[in-house]
């Protein structure tokens, strides 16, 4: 028996092939889309992944204004935000985000940050997360390819 050929392959930052792929938010549920994304972004469909390693595909959401919620979570969940000061916790609804300022990018940041790993890797993955509210994105020189995320276990 041949025993080298049970090397297990480790990837790295040299041998990690990163691609660019574009991801419809049109109808889908924001917590099943935060989950296949977190997986795109840390590289878990593919063979050689490799946890330690920012192996994972660089993703762009669109249409992320068109993203539902299940239920009455729109009013009825709150995400919790703590300043350091006494008194300084705030509370918001994603309905209440969504109405702000770049509030999809916000909600669905915020959705996938909390699905990645919480160190210096999961922040640089967050970082190939582009997130846009029409069909419109600005990275059609990187040729990215468009995925269904249904298709995605």
């Amino acid at each position: 028996m041949d025993t080298l050929s049970y090397k297990t392959i480790s990837a790295n930052n040299v041998t990690a092939t990163k691609e660019w792929v574009v991801v419809d938010a049109t109808d889908q549920v924001l917590g099943r889309l935060g989950a296949k994304v977190a997986k795109l972004l840390r590289g878990k469909y593919k063979p050689n992944f490799t946890p330690h390693v920012d192996c994972g595909d660089n993703v762009i959401i669109i249409n992320a204004d068109k993203v539902k919620l299940t239920g009455n979570k729109w009013n009825d969940r709150v995400y919790l935000s703590y300043t350091g000061y006494p008194g300084g916790q705030k509370e918001i609804s994603p309905a209440a985000l969504m109405a702000k300022p770049n509030g999809e990018e916000k909600l669905l940041k915020r959705v996938v940050k909390g699905m990645l790993p919480k160190n210096r890797l999961g922040a640089k993955q967050l970082g190939n997360l582009y997130v846009y509210a029409g069909s419109k994105h600005k990275h059609e020189a990187q040729s990215p390819k468009s995925i269904d995320i249904n298709l995605l276990k």
